[in-house]
């Protein structure tokens, strides 16, 4: 973690520490007053519905070293004498300290971004580059405009690469965020539909994920997801930095990175990657999360890992072994024994269809029950979109469709008139989470197989803990 003087700080965030004693160390950050531990620098940040300057005293109180102060905030009297370093805006100050702290390391940096898939490849990123290298990860989801810059702090200063997830929900973030995190590899995952409320268009969501080689080091290297026209394109108006290698993964022909026998499982997936037409040296490798899509963010992670000189046989090692953050695709069991897939994270059209696909062509299974809510943020067309997962959904090999949420009753609807014509299969709607999932584990057998996903608003885990415990 960063530790510096008083006096470092303030010179690295832009703030002023006069009257404060220039020597004084502090070793770490943190803007929760209730996690704040002793020696830390709190940062007070002012959110929408609350603000981290009503908690100094408490945090005072706990041992921290000193703390940010935004000026014009009226400093109560109990801390008029306690260490604080002025600044213009305590989030910014946030943003440079980590933007300073990263330039003075030596670290190598990965920032990954992307509609759907971010999450899994920094997990599978750390892993396998973690076969090699001492890294540091982003933790959970902490990929925006406070949480990477806290990640970037969190940093040891003999971290050799540190592996970065990059979220947002408009223009200029992604671009915010690599500033700060410099990054010499980016991966850009794919282009959905998530944020189009906010972004407009699928057109829209590519700019705004290529933002992020405007912090890409020169000599460095863009990995994309060559199956996507829409990065193509963008990528034709953007100028890159000096030096910098693009590579390209996907199913299609013409990509760097393929895969070629590709074997998937509700547990695992196997391949062999390709590269440039070729076997890679890598041989068959096994990752363990399945879906043709955890595949595509494979190959990624591998291009990557080469660029960093990762062994061919380290790369099997760390995709096999990697500690993946929960609910996506995540296996568990039901009260009988039925298997569920708990991809309750988040969802979008493209990670739903992905989610679809893996359920509905493996094999083993007596039914298979896909459970779905609402997808949210996906602007004018959401209802449309809704109907076409619902058609995806309503293939033979489903044996029901079951939704919750507003906006899932468009599923319902269109999966109900799918299987009508196919004369087979059933899609149920229902009015709360408690309501499907009491209805469903009364039908389940140990032969089968449940898919749970929806957007994170939905909490759908809910219906999963309740299918586990019976």
């Amino acid at each position: 973690m960063i530790k510096r003087t008083l006096k470092q700080a303030a010179e690295m965030c832009g703030g002023n520490s006069k009257g404060v004693d220039p020597e004084l160390i502090f070793a770490g950050v943190a803007i929760d007053s209730r996690k704040i531990l002793p020696g830390q620098l709190f940062i007070p940040i002012i959110g929408e519905r609350f603000d981290g300057h009503d908690y100094a005293e408490q945090v005072a109180a706990s041992g921290a070293a000193a703390m940010l102060w935004q000026a014009g905030h009226e400093v109560p009297e109990g801390i008029k004498d306690f260490p604080r370093i002025i600044v213009k805006n305590t989030l910014a100050a946030l943003q440079k300290l980590a933007a300073a702290y990263r330039s003075e390391l030596m670290t190598r940096v990965v920032g990954i971004t992307g509609s759907n898939g971010k999450t899994t490849t920094k997990d599978l990123t750390a892993a396998v580059l973690g076969t090699v290298y001492h890294v540091h990860k982003t933790d959970g989801n902490y990929n925006n405009e406070i949480g990477l810059p806290l990640t970037v702090l969190e940093m040891d200063e003999d971290t050799e690469v540190a592996v970065l997830e990059m979220g947002m929900s408009g223009f200029g973030e992604i671009q915010l965020l690599a500033e700060i995190a410099q990054p010499d590899a980016a991966i850009i995952t794919n282009i959905g539909e998530s944020h189009l409320l906010q972004l407009g268009s699928r057109e829209g969501i590519a700019q705004a994920k290529l933002e992020i080689v405007k912090g890409l080091s020169d000599q460095g290297i863009l990995i994309y997801n060559g199956d996507e026209p829409l990065l193509h394109e963008e990528l034709k108006r953007i100028v890159l930095p000096e030096g910098v290698t693009v590579r390209t993964f996907g199913m299609s022909e013409g990509n760097d990175w393929r895969a070629s026998q590709i074997e998937l499982h509700t547990e695992f997936s196997s391949f062999i990657p390709m590269y440039e037409g070729k076997e890679s040296e890598a041989g068959n490798l096994v990752v363990n999360t399945p879906g043709i899509h955890n595949v595509n963010n494979a190959l990624a992670v591998i291009a990557v890992a080469r660029f960093f000189g990762v062994p061919a046989n380290k790369i099997g090692e760390g995709l096999q072994s990697a500690d993946l953050t929960g609910m996506r695709i995540e296996p568990s069991l039901a009260h009988n024994g039925a298997k569920i897939l708990n991809d309750c994270y988040n969802a979008s059209p493209t990670s739903v269809r992905a989610a679809l696909d893996l359920v509905l062509s493996v094999e083993g299974f007596k039914q298979k029950w896909i459970v779905l809510g609402d997808m949210l943020e996906l602007g004018d067309e959401e209802a449309e979109m809704h109907r076409l997962v619902g058609e995806h959904a309503a293939q033979k090999a489903a044996t029901a469709v079951l939704t919750f949420g507003s906006l899932a009753r468009h599923i319902c609807s269109a999966a109900q008139e799918a299987f009508a014509k196919r004369g087979s299969g059933e899609a149920h709607h229902f009015e709360s989470k408690e309501q499907l999932a009491n209805w469903l584990k009364h039908r389940i057998e140990p032969e089968d197989i449940i898919l749970v996903k929806g957007s994170r608003g939905m909490q759908m885990e809910q219906i999963v803990s309740i299918l586990e415990k019976g």
